[in-house]
């Protein structure tokens, strides 16, 4: 019984997101995350798996950066736009419809890793991250960026929930086998399609898998 609760929780999850995909236009717009843009240039262009990529347009940006992206996300109306939005874009990328909670990432098989605004409940969020340690390649990259608790005074974007968010020491502790090149708390404007509307409280973090 257990693990039909989990299965239908699961499906719901999808069946959210996918209810929020369908309307028309893009939940979050087209152009890609500021921060994304920003630290791109740290990207090997190698594999990079981005997770909870949505409707497509961090990984098609990516993938414009010469990147073999795969897209993770539960949601197969949100992908459905992604590979739509990489073929007008002259792209490929690769989509995988699948729940994080399920999603196997496989040691060592990623030159770069992204989350932007992938918000999870706190214990899957944490066995995400390890698995993301494992699967960088040595040289590989981190990009995340995600909203802080300062973000439910904002109330711009992102979950209205205090567990889905986080502190960038949750991230430093999540990530303390890698090497830092940048963490911060800042707030700035995000201004991505019609869910993401203004000041906001996020953190950032870039970091590396120094080979042993």
């Amino acid at each position: 019984m257990a693990d039909e609760t989990s299965e239908s929780v699961r499906l719901d999850v999808g069946a959210e997101w996918d209810r929020r995909y369908a309307k028309p236009g893009f939940a979050y717009g087209t152009a890609p995350n500021g921060f994304l843009t920003f630290a791109a240039h740290h990207l090997p262009k190698g594999r990079v798996l981005s997770l909870g990529e949505g409707e497509g347009r961090n990984a098609v940006y990516m993938a414009e950066l010469g990147c073999d992206v795969t897209a993770v996300d539960a949601s197969t109306v949100g992908l459905g736009k992604a590979r739509r939005l990489a073929s007008e874009r002259g792209v490929s990328i690769t989509t995988v419809v699948s729940d994080l909670s399920t999603y196997r990432i496989e040691p060592e098989q990623w030159d770069g890793v992204v989350s932007i605004f992938c918000h999870l409940p706190p214990d899957l969020r944490r066995r995400v991250h390890r698995d993301v340690v494992t699967g960088l390649r040595p040289g590989g990259v981190l990009l995340v960026e995600m909203y802080t608790v300062n973000q439910l005074a904002l109330g711009t974007g992102g979950p209205p929930v205090a567990d889905l968010l986080v502190r960038l020491s949750d991230l430093l502790q999540e990530f303390n086998l890698l090497s830092v090149i940048l963490a911060r708390e800042i707030e700035r404007e995000v201004l991505e399609g019609r869910c993401h509307s203004g000041r906001s409280a996020v953190a950032q973090l870039i970091a590396q898998k120094i080979a042993s």
